[in-house]
């Protein structure tokens, strides 16, 4: 079988910490580096960023930098998808190391599968105290609410994958990222494939870790924009593939009205109470892999989550009911005229 070449697309800003180890870790895929290409949208870094890379990109050709200037992810992997030349295209984050196999898997199972966005599970991996709780947290049903692309035991058809490789023509007929979306460009892009009786499959084989935030602030202000570009798709789409990113909007507001009419009335406490014994007995389930002393960084990690994307859906439902700033027919990738010459066979 002749292999496709493949567009790696990365989005990046002030990354200094991470991008050597990401790009390390593209460096050492056993797929055929001639078939590959490594566009990095850089969103005007402060730091060392741009430095590192152009040293990178001296040494391997195959990485080139794209100016972004509007320095969010949807509009920065736009750029780089109507550079790119791939069949396939796959979206990555420099937070995260990929297997050796991961870009070889994820052309492997889109043949195999026939589907539009393939990926793995979002496998978390930490450096420090408050990552390796925050990853423990994400293990439980709490504090992602059940969400198949967590699971690396799942294996199928799902609403959305980490952290993506598409086929060429699915940016050439449903259209590329909303350049607008601040967060939740990925889960958007996927709706409309789902929309449009596409799939998206979650893979065993498709291996990626990625780093989580490592302060209580970089976790709140995260799941803070998460709720508030759930809420823009919502609005924009008039529906979600599941309901599980209300829950911690509905949970959030009732709290909020139990605690804003009845104070004092025995159901709030009993409310209150109920929410801090099941979180506390979730974290002592899946706090100890961290360490029995991180058991209460965990137990505080969950209201973090639940109340940061329950108050971000609230003021995106109230500020994009009132100020929406979707367009309704998304730009599509203009079809190449001339595709890239395969060269590599499997």
């Amino acid at each position: 079988m002749a292999l496709p070449f493949v567009s790696i697309i990365m989005p990046c800003f002030n990354e200094e910490k991470y991008i050597e180890a990401c790009m390390a870790s593209l460096a050492a895929q056993d797929y055929p580096s001639q078939l590959i290409e490594i566009l990095v949208a850089d969103g005007g870094s402060t730091d060392r960023t741009l430095a590192l890379l152009e040293g990178m990109s001296r040494k391997d050709t195959r990485i080139r930098i794209i100016d972004n200037p509007e320095r969010l992810q949807a509009p920065g992997m736009n750029r780089a998808i109507r550079a790119s030349r791939g069949d396939i295209l796959i979206r990555m984050d420099v937070h995260a190391e990929y297997a050796e196999d991961f870009v070889r898997r994820c052309v492997e199972v889109l043949e195999e599968t026939g589907a539009e966005n393939v990926g793995g599970a979002a496998r978390p991996k930490s450096k420090q105290w408050f990552q390796r709780a925050l990853s423990a947290a994400l293990e439980s049903p709490l504090g992602v609410g059940g969400s198949s692309y967590r699971s690396p035991d799942k294996e199928g058809p799902v609403d959305t994958v980490f952290p993506g490789a598409f086929r060429r023509r699915v940016f050439e007929t449903i259209g590329l990222f909303d350049p607008k979306a601040i967060t939740n460009e990925d889960a958007e892009i996927n709706q409309r494939i789902l929309e449009s009786g596409g799939v998206i499959y979650l893979s065993k084989k498709i291996i990626v870790h990625y780093y989580p935030r490592d302060s209580f602030k970089g976790l709140a202000i995260q799941y803070f924009k998460y709720g508030k570009g759930r809420a823009r798709t919502l609005l924009k789409h008039r529906r979600l593939p599941t309901i599980r990113p209300l829950i911690p909007f509905l949970m959030t507001s009732s709290g909020a009205l139990l605690a804003g009419a009845l104070p004092f009335h025995p159901l709030t406490w009993l409310s209150f109470g109920a929410y801090g014994a099941g979180t506390f007995l979730e974290a002592v389930r899946v706090g100890h892999k961290a360490g029995a002393h991180l058991i209460p960084v965990v137990w505080a990690i969950f209201p973090v989550l639940h109340v940061s994307h329950g108050v971000g859906m609230a003021v995106g439902l109230v500020s994009y009911a009132l100020h929406p700033d979707w367009e309704e027919q998304p730009d599509r990738l203009a079809p190449r005229v001339h595709p890239p010459r395969v060269v590599g066979t499997a």
